[in-house]
């Protein structure tokens, strides 16, 4: 059973936090957090607080299961823009130029390696091709 954790308008362009996401789509839970822990840039931190909220958003979804025993990966990292704030800046001969701070949305999806697939699941996936 997968687990969802979102983070709206952080105050990073999504350009930047796409090159972090990258790094830990797929990824195992373990290998995706030391990934982060040890990635420079800025929108590391962020993720790395969005991938624990995941984790603990799949420990209250499945209180009986072990985390360990539950080989959790990334499933989904998706990175969309958010807003943006637009700025002026002063330019010489009495123009302006613009500037524009763009921020993300970040969507994050956990979810287990050993998951069983059931017949319906089976049977919907055969009729839709």
């Amino acid at each position: 059973m997968e687990a969802i954790a979102r983070l709206n308008n952080v105050p990073t362009s999504p350009r930047k936090m796409r090159l972090v996401a990258d790094l830990v789509r797929g990824q195992r839970v373990g290998n995706a957090l030391s990934i982060l822990k040890f990635t420079p840039n800025h929108g590391a931190i962020k993720l790395e607080k969005l991938l624990l909220s995941a984790i603990a958003n799949w420990q209250a979804k499945n209180p009986d299961a072990k985390l360990e025993e539950a080989d959790l990966y990334v499933k989904m990292i998706q990175v969309d823009g958010g807003r943006m704030l637009k700025r002026l800046r002063p330019a010489p001969q009495g123009r302006a130029h613009r500037i524009r701070k763009r921020s993300n949305h970040v969507t994050l999806v956990v979810d287990a390696f050993n998951t069983e697939v059931t017949a319906d699941e089976v049977e919907t996936k055969e009729n839709a091709n």
